[in-house]
């Protein structure tokens, strides 16, 4: 079982427009304690296949962690329109979240996203020069999600029996969504918020229950 778990995803502005920054917070479960912050990181694939387009929005550290549910907010900035090729910037792309612990990936939540004109004029006619202020765009309700087995902080014993943090099983890659490639994102520090939230299924946009 691995020590930590994301038990929400609540997307705060979904729809929006295509150049809003992303806002969303993240409900996760901690069951042992940690050395170390958590880190995480967005990440916008723009074209399927191809990583080396893959952009690194932003990523942030945080911690202390303290055992139970915890949550904290994100908000990171839209992908870089000069880094999409045209033929790319309508239709499905993606959104991946990613927590990692001393440099290794654990989990990683992705988003099918899909850009659209704001009407349907443009739709049906689209211009020959794509206009960004003009473009909307939504994240599918349903996450694709892969865990993955990392060597967590050794246990502490307690009365002679080893403490609860064992990783657990790996779930199969999800498709079509590439590794994390280095990008220009700026770092952040946050602090966990512990607080009484009930257990939710890992979420919908808007905080919807899947």
């Amino acid at each position: 079982m691995s020590v930590v778990t994301i038990r929400n995803v609540e997307f705060i502005n979904n729809p929006a427009r295509f150049e809003d920054p992303y806002k969303f917070r993240v409900t996760f479960e901690c069951i042992a304690p940690l050395k170390e912050d958590l880190e995480w990181k967005l990440i916008y694939v723009s074209s399927p296949g191809r990583p080396e387009l893959d952009q690194e929005l932003d990523d942030c550290m945080v911690g202390p962690v303290p055992v139970g549910i915890n949550s904290f907010e994100f908000e990171s900035p839209a992908p870089e329109l000069t880094k999409i090729p045209k033929e790319d910037v309508l239709g499905v792309a993606a959104i991946i979240l990613t927590a990692s612990y001393n440099d290794q990936e654990f989990v990683r939540v992705g988003y099918y996203q899909n850009t659209e004109y704001d009407n349907d004029e443009m739709k049906e006619n689209q211009p020959d020069e794509i206009d960004f202020k003009r473009l909307v765009r939504e994240l599918a309700s349903k996450p694709k999600v892969t865990r993955f087995i990392i060597k967590w902080d050794e246990p502490e014993p307690q009365n002679g029996l080893p403490a609860a943090g064992a990783p657990g099983s790996a779930l199969p890659r999800m498709p079509q969504m590439a590794a994390p490639q280095p990008g220009a994102g700026s770092s952040h520090n946050y602090a966990a918020t512990s607080s009484n939230v009930p257990p939710a299924n890992l979420g919908a946009p808007n905080g919807a229950k899947s």
